[in-house]
């Protein structure tokens, strides 16, 4: 059997790799870091990545790793709830709980699953080149090594993706997001909930990801944005006093900030041998929680495709089929729900607070089913 090269050992890569060996696949992984380090931000990972996790016999692992959430909610600035997600009924379908964890936490416990397959450290792609059966990979250290089978899980930024295709482009969603852990003590009615405040070209979010840490998250419009190192609790004075309780109980140097982009859907995820998966195929702005999620989708089926396909290309357009749709829905209702929680308009926001609260039940959860159901 073929080996297969995977370029990137983050979430998506590495559970790649762990659905490719249990497949009885032979494995390896390239990835630019040169050590993986204990930082970083929260994840939430939803009932569709659980399911993924159940299969892969990682789910207990990340039970004991994380904190059960069991609903999500929108909320204004006087922490009225104006929509919330319950995720009660999906639990009993699916048979997985939702669960947040430290993104580190995750990583970990993939590579304590990984057996036997080989990481390369500090080999950070330049190029690729086919020829016939053969792919050349060219290493920034000046490096070259010759595989068969490529699966290109470096990020939104993918060397892969631009070796292979020249047509692809990142979309600037015109905001900027800053990230934390916070040892904060809150009312405990908030311990199984992710919330998520919205005000006027900006929000906030946060979610227990054990019992004594919270990862949060506060965005505001890039128009607004005047310095990475600005004072938040300044930026966020107008909500309420909960938020500033959370951000003052961060290690300032741990708060991450990012512009936030995603890719505009591309027609196609492979080229010859070479195939992308997670954020290099379909990265999406975080405002569903998705990102990692349809990644770890991708992963399972990936592996199930190059377990029913003798032919390569026939399993890469498989898979594509297989998850394009479902992959640009969720890009594409994720880009547009950012651009309608960040509004900046006094009658905008107060439309989309009353058009939310009004909303029926039936039609979120036909949403959300839509996304946390597997079709494969």
């Amino acid at each position: 059997m073929k080996k297969i090269t995977i370029i990137g050992a983050g979430i998506g890569g590495l559970t790649t790799a762990i659905a490719l060996t249990q497949n009885g696949f032979d494995v390896e992984i390239f990835e630019a870091s040169k050590e993986f380090k204990n930082a970083g931000s929260g994840i939430n990972l939803a009932i569709n990545a659980m399911q993924i996790y159940k299969e892969l016999g990682i789910y207990d692992d990340i039970l004991l790793a994380a904190n059960y959430t069991n609903s999500m909610n929108a909320l204004n600035k006087e922490l009225k709830v104006l929509t919330s997600a319950k995720f009660h009924n999906f639990e009993n379908k699916y048979n997985v709980k939702t669960v947040a964890i430290h993104r580190a936490s995750l990583h970990k416990i993939l590579l304590n699953h990984i057996g036997n397959t080989k990481i390369h450290l500090n080999k950070k792609l330049k190029s690729l080149e086919q020829h016939n059966e053969i792919i050349n990979l060219s290493f920034e250290d000046g490096t070259s090594y010759n595989t068969t089978i490529v699966i290109g899980a470096d990020g939104i930024h993918s060397n892969v993706r631009k070796s292979i295709f020249n047509n692809t482009a990142l979309r600037d969603a015109e905001q900027v997001c800053w990230r934390g852990i916070s040892n904060a003590i809150i009312d405990k009615k908030h311990t199984n909930e992710l919330n998520e405040i919205w005000g006027r070209g900006n929000r906030f979010g946060f979610v227990h990801i054990s019992s004594n840490e919270i990862y949060w998250f506060a965005l505001i419009n890039k128009d607004q944005f005047i310095t990475k190192d600005a004072d938040l609790v300044q930026l966020f004075s107008d909500y309420p006093h909960i938020i500033k309780n959370i951000i003052s109980e961060t290690t300032k140097k741990d708060i991450l900030c990012n512009e936030i982009w995603d890719l505009k859907p591309i027609d196609k995820w492979y080229s010859g041998n070479v195939c992308l998966i997670g954020d290099a195929a379909h990265a999406t702005t975080p405002n569903l929680g998705q990102g990692a999620c349809q990644a770890i989708e991708s992963a399972m089926a990936l592996s199930i495709c190059l377990k029913q396909e003798e032919n390569i290309e026939t399993a890469f357009s498989k898979f594509q089929l297989m998850r394009k749709q479902k992959a640009n829905y969720v890009t594409q209702t994720s880009w547009i729900l950012g651009k309608i929680a960040q509004s900046n308009n006094l009658v905008g926001c107060f439309l989309r607070n009353f058009i939310v609260q009004m909303t029926p039940k039936f039609i979120t959860d036909k949403q959300s089913d839509r996304i946390l159901k597997l079709n494969f």
